[in-house]
C-alpha cells in the first residue's frame, strides 16, 4: 500500500508546483507555456479525485476492521502499534485533503489566469482599433 501513498504525494506536490509557478509573479514569458502544459495536465490529474475517495475507503475500512486497544486488554507493544497506525491514518487522510484542495487550487487558479489572458487580449483589440 505504500506505493499508492508515494504516487498521491508525488502528485500532490506537482500540483502544488505548478500553482506555485502559475502564481509567481515575474514569469511572464514563460506563463503561455505553463498554461498550455497546465491545462493538458488538468484532466489527467482529475483521476486523483477517484483515487482519492479509494484511498478514503481505505482508511475507513481500516480503521472498521481494527482491532481495538483498550486500557489494559493489550500489551504495551500492541497499544504503540495501534497508536502508529492511528497517526499513519490521520497523515494519509491529511495528505488526501491536501491533494483534493491542490487539485481544485490548480483548476481555479488555471482558470483564473486564462481568463485573465483572453481580457487582455480584448483590451489590446480595443486599443488598436482607437
Amino acid at each position: 500500500m505504500a506505493l499508492e501513498w508515494v504516487v498521491l504525494g508525488y502528485a500532490a506536490g506537482a500540483e502544488a508546483i505548478m500553482v506555485l509557478l502559475l502564481t509567481v509573479p515575474g514569469l511572464d514569458p514563460l506563463r503561455k507555456g505553463l498554461i498550455a502544459v497546465t491545462r493538458n495536465l488538468l484532466k489527467p490529474f482529475l483521476s486523483i479525485v477517484p483515487f482519492c475517495l479509494f484511498l478514503l475507503m481505505d482508511i475507513y475500512w481500516k480503521y472498521e476492521t481494527r482491532p481495538s486497544c483498550e486500557a489494559d486488554s493489550c500489551t504495551p507493544s500492541e497499544h504503540l502499534r495501534h497508536q502508529k497506525s492511528i497517526m499513519k491514518s490521520q497523515r494519509n487522510a491529511l495528505l488526501i485533503a491536501a491533494a483534493l484542495v491542490f487539485y481544485w487550487l490548480l483548476y481555479s487558479v488555471t482558470h483564473l489566469v486564462v481568463r485573465i489572458e483572453q481580457l487582455n487580449q480584448r483590451v489590446e483589440r480595443l486599443k488598436n482599433r482607437e
